[in-house]
């Protein structure tokens, strides 16, 4: 599978500490296909936000390396690395990180903007996109006038408008009500699905994690079925 989307091989990342070294991964591997969602279910300090960050490009590992697409990573540059973050991975976390100042379209069109899209091709999938997740009608709404589940779900919408072939998500529900957070992941695996898209979703709910395709974990440093 050395075309898939997102492959980790052997993945360690350590931390130097007043105690000395912490080792968080120490040989991680995990490899996700084309539209395969798989739950990340770990306890708390076991390393699920670095392996998250290291797949999306965010750190680069101590060894081993990340595939994007077949691409080994660790070797870029910066600039590539950003390169392929901007059209290859979308992101959701716990907290929507909307800008405050631009509206719920404009927060959409931004990240396209960044990726060279026109303005007007921009504001059209963003509109689409919007409307997919129950919000026609709210698309000129600062974040500051929607709900939570709302804010959510444009954060949602802006992590797959470049299209990417890649989600990851860092609790995206956990700051939401039960209710709403059904629903709003209902609505994150249905855009996902129809997109295609490989996802790797940390969660702390077996409800939410029995929903998707596998579950894995962490134990020792390393990527294990849950």
């Amino acid at each position: 599978m050395s075309d898939a989307p997102l492959r980790l091989e052997a993945v360690a990342r350590r931390f130097r500490t007043e105690a000395g070294e912490l080792p968080v991964l120490t040989g991680a591997e995990l490899t996700l296909a084309a539209g395969e969602i798989v739950a990340l279910v770990a306890p708390s300090g076991t390393g699920k936000s670095t392996l998250l960050h290291l797949a999306g490009l965010l750190e680069r590992p101590d060894a081993g390396e990340v595939f994007v697409a077949g691409r080994a990573a660790g070797t870029l540059s910066d600039d590539a690395r950003t390169a392929i973050r901007r059209t290859e991975i979308g992101f959701v976390y716990q907290f929507h990180h909307l800008l405050p100042e631009f509206t719920a379209e404009e927060n959409v069109v931004l990240p396209q903007m960044a990726n060279r899209t026109p303005r007007a091709a921009a504001q059209e999938r963003a509109r689409q996109l919007l409307a997919s997740f129950g919000l026609a009608g709210r698309e000129h709404h600062r974040p500051g006038r929607l709900s939570g589940g709302e804010q959510q779900r444009v954060a949602i919408a802006r992590a797959l408008a470049n299209a990417p072939k890649i989600l990851l998500a860092d609790e995206p529900t956990g700051n939401l009500d039960t209710g709403t957070s059904d629903l709003v992941f209902g609505e994150l695996l249905a855009a996902v699905r129809g997109q295609g898209v490989a996802a790797l979703i940390a969660t702390h709910n077996p409800a939410l994690a029995a929903r998707m395709d596998r579950v894995v974990t962490l134990r020792d440093g390393c990527i294990v079925p849950g």
